[in-house]
């Protein structure tokens, strides 16, 4: 059986032509069934939706007493009603960089193949492992290169804590904020994965 289609120009919107005629499904009549109303026959995802075929008077009186939500429970109405139906659905963060954070992986080159060599390049600590972007920020606040080593780390820490802290300097408490950098930034690099 060929697929009915949409009659074009017809003056009643749903129209379809068919191939070959189609009675019309209500009990009795002998008009052809040129209009589809949906059927409740077979549980939806089971295939090809079933469709009943009515004249134009029938699928009227059809329309009027359809009812979408007949055998649904209240829940299953709710449901169906919710203006955000995946609202309750956890979505991905979208401000994440997942190559600036380094937790993408190219071993065969295939995207530095696309957009250039070393496009996707990561940053690996001396150890060989990878840095990620808050690494490489807080290696900066220390004022250390990428080929740093958590004793590199703790060495600069120590003589940073020195310069800033106002107990070490005579009480001076302009350099507090810049202390407290150093100490995040120390704090996230012992115990980050690339130096532990």
């Amino acid at each position: 059986m060929t697929e009915p289609r949409f009659k074009r120009g017809s003056r009643f919107h749903g129209r379809v032509e068919h191939d070959e005629p189609t009675p019309c499904g209500a009990p009795g009549c002998k008009e052809a069934g040129e209009f589809r109303a949906p059927s409740r026959d077979g549980a939806p995802g089971d295939g090809p939706r079933a469709w009943r075929w009515f004249c134009l008077d029938h699928v009227r009186e059809f329309n009027a007493g359809y009812n979408f939500f007949q055998g649904m429970t209240a829940d299953e109405i709710a449901a169906a009603q919710s203006p955000h139906p995946s609202w309750e659905r956890k979505t991905r963060g979208f401000a994440s960089n997942a190559y600036a954070r380094g937790d993408v992986q190219d071993p065969l080159d295939i995207l530095s193949g696309r957009y250039g060599a070393g496009s996707f390049a990561r940053a690996t600590a001396k150890n060989g492992r990878v840095l990620r972007a808050k690494d490489r920020e807080a290696l900066s606040v220390l004022r250390l290169d990428d080929e740093a080593s958590l004793a590199d780390i703790r060495r600069r820490y120590t003589e940073l804590v020195r310069r800033y802290h106002p107990d070490a300097n005579g009480g001076d408490r302009t350099h507090e904020r810049q202390l407290q950098d150093v100490i995040d930034a120390y704090t996230h690099l012992k115990s980050a994965p690339a130096f532990a």
